[in-house]
């Protein structure tokens, strides 16, 4: 099944991932710089969690679509279950 996200749904995935992208390239600066130790792991955990609650709102916005799904193979709860574990554990 196709992601199909809102505009808003879109908008905000997309704003949490370019400010992800933004804070990597300032830990890249960072570590390039040599600055301390402490700043650049406090900067990478920001990215990291970034970058998870862009996944989340994505996995979110799935789990919705397959909760609402027309298509009779996406409703089977074993499956779409198994699916959702797959998607959740990738991002642990």
């Amino acid at each position: 099944m196709e992601l199909d996200m809102s505009a808003d749904q879109l908008k905000s995935a997309l704003n949490r991932l370019r400010r992800a992208q933004g804070q990597l390239a300032g830990v890249i600066r960072m570590i390039e710089e040599g600055r301390d130790c402490e700043d650049v792991v406090t900067q990478l955990a920001a990215v990291s969690r970034a970058l998870d609650r862009a996944g989340f709102s994505i996995i979110a916005t799935g789990l919705q679509q397959c909760l609402t799904s027309e298509d009779p193979q996406a409703r089977d709860a074993a499956r779409m279950r198994a699916r959702l574990e797959k998607l959740f554990l990738s991002l642990a």
